[in-house]
């Protein structure tokens, strides 16, 4: 083996054998799909412990120029081409600066996290990413919601029920013209505004009731001839108010004494310092009054506009007749990156971590 690890060194031996192996990969020494010596092997050759050879090996994948593969080994995911263009480099605009802690805590993904993955799914559908997606969205991204929500909600759907859309704007107008729009919608006050103003510009006539410290106050929920119930159970913005289990199941009571609809905008449910996810109307629901609604502009990225909800059974029929025309409002491309993100398991694993970071960062506050 070539590689030299000087142990008097101030560099790390893992940085060191990192840099070497960086460098042959940037230099064709590995070529595109080849499968590096394994941790043992190379540990073995440099005698080395195990443990420098996986932190190097670790750290190639963050960045992207390595993907690990159950069972298999490490690849190698550098191509030259997918990182230089061959015309001039634009100027970039000054951006903000991010700081890697506080973008954890905000639940932004990783670059080198998604800049993979997108490789990974370029390089396994290939054309298939230019083909036009199905109009409630994608069966892969569609099964992959349906299989996270079971595993992280415990919400057993099947993926015909789940409608993928550009954020949970574009949501509120398509649920808003399956309701119907000679219903009265309530909503949370302090809440957010652009749920009344998507719901107002679509011609529905909106009721603002009153949060209390568990959740809408019942004295409200009664009074209210609303017939559809627009709530955000969890950390409700901007009041952060989470609606306790009782008023949960308050607001199923609510609607099945009018006949009505609960729309449960779950938006933030996964960045909760818990270590399990808050439980859900949905999740509780007997009777399919309730569609759950939820994007990944807070967990993933702001400009990662995709969101998706779950209809009740009951009206799966209604849907496909009045709104089944519309397009995906989301390409096929990033579709499959956010499938390929939930099926491996990476986008749990960054929930998980940014769930230690606010652990970690509301412990240090109260010291």
């Amino acid at each position: 083996m070539k590689y030299h690890i000087d142990k008097t060194a101030p560099r790390a031996i893992y940085l060191q054998l990192y840099d070497q192996l960086r460098q042959d990969i940037v230099d064709g020494v590995y070529a595109y799909g080849t499968r590096l010596p394994s941790k043992r092997t190379l540990a073995a050759e440099l005698g080395l412990s195990v443990i420098p050879v996986e932190h190097a090996y670790a750290l190639l994948c963050d960045e992207g120029y390595v993907e690990s593969r159950q069972r298999s080994g490490f690849f190698v995911d550098y191509r030259e081409r997918d990182f230089i263009s061959q015309t001039p480099p634009a100027q970039h605009r000054p951006h903000a600066a991010s700081h890697p802690a506080s973008d954890q805590v905000r639940g932004i993904l990783p670059y080198p996290l998604l800049a993979r993955t997108m490789r990974r799914v370029m390089a396994d559908y290939g054309e298939d990413i230019l083909v036009r997606s199905p109009n409630p969205g994608t069966d892969d991204l569609r099964a992959a919601i349906a299989s996270y929500l079971m595993r992280a909600n415990g919400i057993a759907v099947s993926p015909e029920q789940i409608i993928i859309g550009a954020g949970a704007e574009y949501l509120y107008s398509l649920i808003a013209q399956l309701l119907g729009t000679d219903r009265r919608y309530a909503l949370e006050t302090p809440g957010y505004p652009k749920i009344r103003q998507v719901y107002e510009a679509n011609g529905v006539h909106c009721e603002h009731l009153r949060l209390g410290a568990g959740g809408l106050r019942s004295d409200d929920l009664e009074a209210s001839t609303a017939t559809v119930l627009h709530v955000t159970p969890f950390n409700s913005a901007p009041s952060g108010i989470t609606a306790t289990a009782a008023k949960r199941r308050e607001y199923l009571r609510w609607a099945a004494a009018r006949d009505g609809y609960i729309i449960e905008d779950n938006y933030d449910s996964e960045l909760t310092v818990s270590q399990k996810n808050e439980e859900t109307v949905f999740s509780l629901d007997k009777t399919g009054v309730v569609i759950y609604l939820n994007t990944f502009s807070h967990t993933i990225s702001p400009s990662f506009r995709v969101g998706y909800m779950v209809l009740p059974r009951r009206l799966l029929a209604d849907f496909e007749a009045r709104l089944g025309f519309y397009a995906c409002t989301v390409p096929t491309f990033e579709q499959l990156v956010l499938a390929e993100l939930l099926t491996s398991g990476d986008f749990e694993r960054h929930i998980n971590r940014i769930r230690r970071a606010k652990r970690k960062k509301r412990r240090e506050e109260n010291h």
